[in-house]
């Protein structure tokens, strides 16, 4: 019998979506919508991401603008954009607020690129995690006869290559951050 990595391509997938987020949410200098996906209003009772009450645009390359589609919570976004603590400053007018991103400084980039191997880390713990959870089922499995030892040592060695191709991937989006935070 055959043993499915399924699961481990769905945490795979999970793991890289969950550092792709975590990514988009530190701001390079140059403005972008994505910056906001994290940051969340009380709204109706609800928790409702500034995304889906406002429409988001980039006024030029350091500005973004931010509609409200109910101007009553104008003030409500700008709270919640400040107490994100993205390193940003917010400006609200009669039809909404004004995003502003600050030029980076040699030690803000530095400070960045920091935290961006922070959670490239902690995203390789997860990996590990993965890897040794995945092993242990694979012995577990060979312990109960489901399969042979040479199977047994070709599925932990085809786990491996899982985790190396994960890993791999892990790099590359942190590789297209650092390009960014370093603003090549």
């Amino acid at each position: 019998m055959a043993y499915s990595f399924t699961k481990a391509t769905e945490e795979k997938t999970k793991i890289l979506e969950w550092l792709a987020a975590e990514y988009r949410s530190i701001q390079t200098g140059r403005a972008t919508p994505q910056v906001l996906d994290l940051v969340h209003i009380d709204m109706y009772g609800s928790r409702t991401p500034v995304a889906h009450t406002s429409s988001i645009n980039v006024e030029d390359p350091r500005t973004l603008r931010v509609s409200p589609w109910d101007k009553a919570i104008v003030r409500d976004i700008e709270k919640a954009i400040n107490d994100a603590d993205l390193g940003l400053s917010v400006s609200s007018d009669s039809d909404g607020l004004r995003v502003h991103f600050p030029a980076l400084t040699t030690e803000t980039r530095q400070k960045m690129i920091k935290l961006l191997k922070d959670r490239l880390e902690d995203a390789r713990i997860k990996v590990r995690a993965l890897r040794e959870e995945i092993n242990k089922d694979i012995d577990a499995r060979a312990k109960e006869g489901e399969f042979g030892e040479d199977e047994q040592h070709r599925y932990r060695e085809e786990n491996q290559k899982l985790v190396d191709a994960m890993n791999q991937e892990l790099e590359v989006l942190f590789g297209k951050k650092e390009k960014e935070v370093l603003g090549e």
